[in-house]
């Protein structure tokens, strides 16, 4: 029996229906962060270093995309032969902070425009170790 597969980055993000990016939130002057902060806040105005973790908005804004046309080196696992994939920054609801993360599989650049409705979701992609592969978040748009 398989066994499914693992995060990517452990303590970055929720799995289930409804996904989650987990960030962490200055109480003081409720600056957003992801990956979660410690220590201090990044803030210049503010001097506070307590934070709490938080589930960062599901969806967002589409507010740049890219594509990438070159096989990404190791440990980057590509399905072969390697085929191009689009990359979006995502202003997120709530936060109006930018995410960067891959958009799903089949979904490429010609299909994406600038504040175009997106959605995190979580996908497998491959892994050198693990044969089930790993879990990562995705943007998606939203239909």
């Amino acid at each position: 029996m398989m066994q499914a597969a693992k995060p990517v980055l452990e303590g970055f993000f929720t799995t289930g229906d409804k996904p989650a990016l987990l960030g962490s939130r200055c109480v003081k002057c409720g600056t957003f962060y992801f990956p979660a902060v410690e220590g201090f806040c990044r803030n210049p105005d503010c001097d506070c270093s307590q934070f709490e973790g938080v589930e960062l908005s599901r969806t967002g804004k589409l507010w740049s995309f890219t594509n990438a046309c070159y096989k990404p080196p190791e440990p980057y696992i590509a399905k072969e032969p390697f085929e191009p994939y689009a990359i979006a920054a995502v202003e997120l609801e709530k936060e109006k902070m930018i995410v960067l993360g891959q958009v799903v599989e089949g979904v490429g650049v010609e299909q994406l425009k600038a504040g175009l409705e997106m959605e995190l979701v979580i996908e497998t992609i491959p892994d050198a170790v693990e044969p089930e592969g790993k879990l990562t978040w995705k943007w998606k748009p939203v239909a």
